[in-house]
Parts: C-alpha cells; structure tokens; sequence
C-alpha cells in the first residue's frame, strides 16, 4: 500500500494553471523563458521602433546605404568572408570615412540577425524625413508632387516592395503611419533592394489630418479600392497623393471617405485581387505612364 501511495503523490501537484503554485523545481519552468528567446531572434516590432531598426544587412543594401546620402556609424563584416565579397565594401568605407569593424559569425548574428549574408551596418538614424520635405523635392524637381500613402500596411516585406517600386516610378516620399503597421526595418530596407536608402520615409500619427493638409496645398488624393473607376480610365496627372490599403481590410473607412475619387485594377482571372505590394506596382506605373504624356 505505501508504493500505491508514492505513486500517487505527484497527483497533488498537477494543478499548476489556477491559483496553485507550481514547485520551484519543475521542469517545465525553463520552457517559460522560451517566448522571450522567440521574440529576440525574430526582433518584432512594437509601437515605435524595433531595437535594430538602424541595422541593416545584406552586401546590396550596405553598398547602396554607403553609395547614397546615408549617416552610417559603422559596417560590420564577417571575418571569414571571401575578400572579393567584401572589396567594394571597404573602398566605399574607406572613401567615405565609415569605420568598419570584422567580427566573428557569431557576434555578427548578435547584432544582425542569422540571416545576415556576412555584411551589415549601423545607420546613424532611420531614413524619415517630414511631409513638408517631400513637396520640398517636387518643387524643387519642378515636378508635380508624388507621394504614396500606406494605410497600415502591416508587413514590412510589402512595406520595402512598394518603396522599391515608388523609387523605380518617380515618386517623392512614402507615408506610414507610426503605430499598428509595418516600419522601415532590415527586413523592408532588404526587400526595397536598396531603395530604401534613396527614397524619402515619413512616419505621421495621424495619416486622416496628413491627408488634409495635403490637400490644402493642392494635392489630389487616389485611394486603391476594388469599387474603384478602372486604373486605365483615370486622370493621374498633377499633384497626386496614392493611398494604399492592408493587406487584410483594405482602406480603413476613414480614409477612404477623405480620397477624392477610387481606382482599381481589373482582374480576368478566378482570383479578384493582387497582393498589395503588386497593385501598387501596377498602379503607380499607370500614375507613372500619365504624367509622362
């Protein structure tokens, strides 16, 4: 009977989700600091700013960083990387004056991440700039104003996408929203392939006043929608400001109250819609084809 009731001993202990304390030397308790190791290794956002939003990685994204305007602290390189991998680096390092550091794998994948391609670098602060410096650069281009506006574009692979194709067209800034979507991050400065380091960033807290204010200095604003006049039938000329939605929900209500007139894109086959880093591609393009005629 007492090896009967040994066995059953541990039965006492079970209920550990409720108000009952777990022993101090359960197992199980490691697994608690599991989330946390999680959330370092993929360094999600939260409201403001990621801790690495100023690392960037990637031999493409460094090089462009260091060919344009940029503030740079230092480049960081693996230091067992292949000498014609990393030549152009250092003389762009050297010709810019940025100090460059050799470090091992492992510390490179402190600071950078595991998917780091042995080159990364510490920019000196996030490429944002203000609204009023977009249409600065119009008019100093002599151009008529082009601007894209995200309406909480969540993912930042979407997020570098669309500012790729915003450099690629011509346009003048990128807004985003400061809270609940994606920010310039390594993994939107990596997909963008570079462009992030060229294009202008402007983060608001309030994109519904942004809007207003644009219009008051007499830009028309477009919102991509699916009950929108077709992309081919709309007038894109002059001051132009894009609105883009979610991924998920499209343009928030809001939003799209306070756009002048919806375009969209039409769709032959099964699927109705495109991803949204693809519509804008299709879009700004047609933006793009108006205002050169």
């Amino acid at each position: 009977m007492k090896k009967v009731n040994q066995k059953r001993q541990p039965t006492k202990r079970r209920p550990a989700f409720g108000n009952a304390k777990a022993p101090v030397n359960k197992k199980p308790r490691q697994n608690d600091r599991l989330p946390e190791t999680h959330k370092v290794e993929h360094r999600p956002q939260s409201e403001d700013e990621p801790k690495h939003v100023n690392i960037i990685s990637g031999r493409n994204n460094v090089i462009e960083a260091l060919k344009s305007e940029c503030s740079i602290n230092k480049v960081y390189i693996a230091d067992n990387i292949m000498h014609a991998f990393d030549a152009q680096i250092v003389e762009l390092c050297e010709l810019r004056s940025v100090p460059y550091q050799r470090l091992t794998r492992a510390k490179l994948a402190q600071l950078a991440g595991d998917d780091n391609r042995g080159i990364a670098c510490e920019l000196a602060a996030a490429n944002y700039l203000e609204v009023e410096d977009m249409i600065a650069l119009a008019k100093g281009k002599d151009q008529p104003p082009l601007l894209i506006i995200l309406d909480d574009i969540e993912d930042p692979h979407n997020l570098g996408a669309i500012i790729r194709t915003a450099l690629c067209v011509g346009a003048h800034g990128v807004i985003i929203p400061k809270r609940r979507a994606a920010q310039l991050n390594d993994t939107a400065a990596r997909t963008s392939a570079g462009a992030f380091a060229y294009m202008p960033v402007a983060r608001v807290a309030n994109l519904a006043q942004t809007i207003e204010q644009l219009k008051s200095q007499g830009l028309w604003i477009v919102g991509a929608d699916m009950q929108g006049k077709t992309c081919w039938d709309c007038d894109f000329s002059g001051p132009l400001a894009v609105v883009f939605g979610s991924e998920g929900k499209g343009i928030s209500r809001l939003i799209k109250e306070k756009c002048d007139f919806l375009t969209s894109i039409p769709v032959r086959g099964a699927i109705a819609s495109l991803n949204v880093s693809a519509a804008a591609a299709v879009i700004l393009y047609e933006v793009a084809h108006a205002r050169c005629e």
